[in-house]
């Protein structure tokens, strides 16, 4: 049976890391699955009760001594994930957006062997249920997907979901490169510029109910020359090996 892993990034989510596990392990005892799944936190070097959480209900987890942001906590489960030999990696947020219900959708289209990366996205297909985000988060994301389609060839429409899976091919490969600012568009562009087959597939995501979005209105303009600015830069220049 294949193995997949949940790679749960974590920074100060002392309200909801507890939360998002007990909804895994719930799913897992109601299921019959096709596939094992196991999970492992990534505590970011939280400065809040979250590493205590994790110690004291003895949830799966790895500790950083320091916050390394997203893009390192993420790489930190893909070399877990690497050593540990899963077919399938999946990134899924610590903060209980993510909709444990659609981890079949995500990872199907890899266990098959017809795609190396699947992206989770609340746009391909209309659901009222789903959180979609603010109206200004979603003209970003659509400036985002156009520079994306710009230099890949390719549509993305969920450009920023952290909801991802990854074969053992990409796993390898996100081990050892994976981008640290901005890693979920970035990530995209990498991929498809060097020729893995990546399909969005539909996945369905609640608000987030504790904490705020690492991205702030107030920076959301540098955020979004950054990240566009990123996306060119891995989509016109060769990767060193």
């Amino acid at each position: 049976m294949k193995k997949v892993l949940l790679i749960i990034p974590a920074y100060n989510e002392e309200k909801s890391i507890q939360n998002t596990v007990k909804m895994v392990e719930d799913f897992k005892d109601e299921n019959k699955l096709p596939f094992t799944l196991d999970y492992i936190v990534i505590n970011d070097g939280s400065k809040d009760g979250t590493e205590k959480i994790l110690d004291d209900n003895k949830l799966n987890h790895i500790d950083l001594v320091q916050n390394l942001g997203i893009g390192g906590a993420v790489q930190t489960g893909y070399l877990f994930a690497s050593r540990n030999r899963y077919d399938v990696a999946v990134q899924f947020d610590g903060d209980g957006q993510h909709d444990i219900a659609s981890i079949e959708d995500v990872v199907s289209p890899i266990l098959s062997g017809q795609y190396d990366f699947t992206i989770g996205s609340r746009f391909i297909e209309e659901n009222a249920e789903n959180f979609k985000s603010s109206k200004a988060r979603r003209i970003g994301i659509n400036l985002i997907s156009y520079a994306i389609k710009f230099v890949t060839g390719n549509k993305i429409y969920d450009t920023t979901s952290g909801y991802r899976a990854a074969n053992k091919s990409v796993i390898r490969y996100f081990s050892k490169n994976y981008p640290m600012a901005y890693p979920e568009p970035e990530s995209i562009v990498r991929l498809m510029k060097h020729g893995y087959k990546v399909k969005e597939v539909p996945a369905h995501m609640f608000e987030r109910a504790e904490g705020e979005s690492s991205i702030s209105a107030f920076k959301s303009v540098t955020y979004m020359m950054d990240v566009l600015t990123s996306i060119f830069i891995a989509g016109f220049m060769k990767e060193a090996e």
